[in-house]
């Protein structure tokens, strides 16, 4: 007689502080279409539906960047969070990139109140080499031992602000990766083992191939807001990401028999906010964290009348409309952004436009720091460029770092992504004129606390850099002020020649293509 099990992993990942249903973009038959999703109050009785289907063998876990996101967020250093996790029953969580945002202590008393399993391989104090959280967690679901080991990005450092980790070490995964999963499977005899990986689709799909992963089942990807249909099946393990935002959960349903996986299905489910009713006690929660923020979040700074968007990984509106606003405020040749993966649409509603408030400013733009401005030669701007196009683009996936291009304004760009890096720039122009490699330009960026003042948008070298008495926030609000109304649009500002306009992330090696 066959003994069988069925266990039901359940993944939220990079929610970024987004509590209520959301304008949310989707991508059918090569068309981009928008309409609500998510909300934590519709998470719960989606995931409470699926756990009552199989109570016995269900495990719901988070893969990272949680309470980063929002200005509620900001303004209460994340303390609103703690309540709502705990609420949603979460069994296992992992920090990511984001949550460092506040800064070590922050990060620690933050997810220590969540009441549940905090792990990470890859996070030590600085000043001890003490791990901040257990590696690994196990637990026995429907007769089956289940192991989880869970790494963050180590190159968080260079992504964030440095200020952020500050008393904070980070390792690379395959520093003991290896000894981890020996550990969890011929010490603890685990049957089925997963690694929670915060580092993005290509460096998982790395990860899925590299030998010291072997006897690793599963990866639960995280970080870079992939939604993977099917598991992408790597030499050692398979690879699956749910989106961001809270727009989709990712369902892992496994069936256990004779002491083996026998087979299994995943689906990465819409959270749709009609068909999946708002869990009440959910619902008041998050109410009752934002209600001392409302009135600030909805100030209305400005008007646009074409949707605003990102998710695209060349070119976007709503970066077009960030830059061109530091643009207009500094003065400088071309002003750079470093193109966050934050933000979720703003579409114009049946009057032709919509309001751009304080909330979708913080959600655009999760940090606020003070813009400055250098002098940059030519022959820099173009080495900077090549080596920002390879950081999307490159064959190699270890040499990837972000997935999406630097935004800009008044610097117009060609370029061959299928070429080597240093040989895929074709064209590139600095306010409509050909760019003079021996010729210095201004550039505007933000600041990043604890980055060297030569630093501009990971441009390095930049001389006579001033720091101004404005930030971000008050760039883009003062343009909207000015402006009243804008119409972003894709313009060509950034053209990769052997892709098309509507350029989504994919790996076609993998066969996966975002929608």
């Amino acid at each position: 007689m066959k003994q069988k099990s069925k266990i039901t992993i359940i993944q939220t990942a990079d929610i970024h502080a987004y509590l209520n249903p959301h304008t949310e973009l989707f991508v059918e038959n090569d068309n981009i279409v928008f309409r609500s999703a998510g909300g934590l109050a519709h998470i719960k009785t989606l995931t409470d539906k699926i756990r009552s289907e199989n109570p016995e063998g269900t495990i719901f876990v988070d893969g990272g960047d949680f309470f980063q996101g929002s200005g509620e967020s900001v303004l209460s250093k994340g303390k609103i969070f703690p309540p709502l996790v705990c609420a949603m029953n979460y069994d296992l969580l992992i920090p990511g990139n984001w949550e460092v945002v506040y800064g070590k202590q922050v990060m620690l008393d933050l997810m220590n109140s969540y009441s549940t399993n905090v792990i990470v391989a890859n996070m030590f104090h600085e000043d001890t080499n003490e791990p901040i959280y257990p590696p690994y967690w196990m637990t026995e679901k429907a007769g089956v031992k289940l192991g989880f080991i869970a790494y963050n990005d180590p190159e968080i450092p260079e992504r964030q602000n440095p200020a952020y980790s500050k008393g904070l070490k980070f390792t690379k995964v395959e520093d003991n990766l290896k000894q981890l999963v020996q550990k969890l499977k011929v010490e603890h005899q685990v049957d089925i083992l997963f690694l929670i990986t915060h580092i993005g689709i290509s460096k998982q799909l790395l990860l899925a191939d590299n030998p010291a992963t072997e006897g690793v089942d599963f990866i639960l990807g995280n970080d870079t807001h992939e939604r993977i249909r099917k598991p992408i099946v790597g030499k050692y393990a398979q690879v699956v990401e749910p989106g961001a935002f809270g727009s989709f959960i990712g369902r892992l349903d496994i069936e256990w028999v004779n002491n083996k996986i026998e087979k299994y299905t995943y689906e990465l489910t819409e959270v749709n906010p009609t068909k999946y009713k708002a869990d009440e006690t959910i619902q008041k929660l998050v109410d009752d964290a934002q209600e001392q923020y409302k009135e600030k979040m909805q100030r209305v700074l400005g008007y646009t009348t074409t949707p605003l968007y990102r998710y695209l990984v060349v070119e976007n509106p709503m970066d077009n409309m960030i830059t061109d606003a530091l643009l207009w405020k500094t003065g400088a040749d071309f002003a750079a952004s470093n193109g966050f993966r934050f933000g979720v649409p703003i579409v114009p509603d049946a009057t032709g436009r919509q309001a751009i408030t304080i909330a979708d400013l913080w959600r655009m733009l999760p940090t606020d720091e003070y813009m400055k401005i250098g002098e940059v030669t030519g022959q820099q701007i173009k080495d900077w460029l090549e080596k920002e196009i390879n950081n999307v683009f490159a064959a190699n996936p270890t040499e990837r770092f972000g997935g999406w291009l630097v935004r800009f304004s008044g610097l117009t760009l060609k370029f061959d992504s299928s070429k080597t890096m240093g040989n895929r720039i074709v064209e590139l122009k600095i306010q409509g004129t050909d760019l003079d490699i021996s010729k210095n330009y201004r550039m505007a960026a933000c600041n990043r606390t604890g980055e060297p003042e030569h630093i501009l948008c990971r441009l390095r070298n930049a001389k006579n850099v001033k720091i101004k008495d404005y930030t971000l926030h008050e760039a883009i609000s003062a343009y909207l002020q000015e402006k009243e109304t804008v119409s972003p649009h894709i313009d060509g500002r950034a053209i990769a020649i052997d892709l098309g306009v509507n350029s989504f992330s994919k790996i076609p090696e993998k066969d996966y293509f975002f929608r």
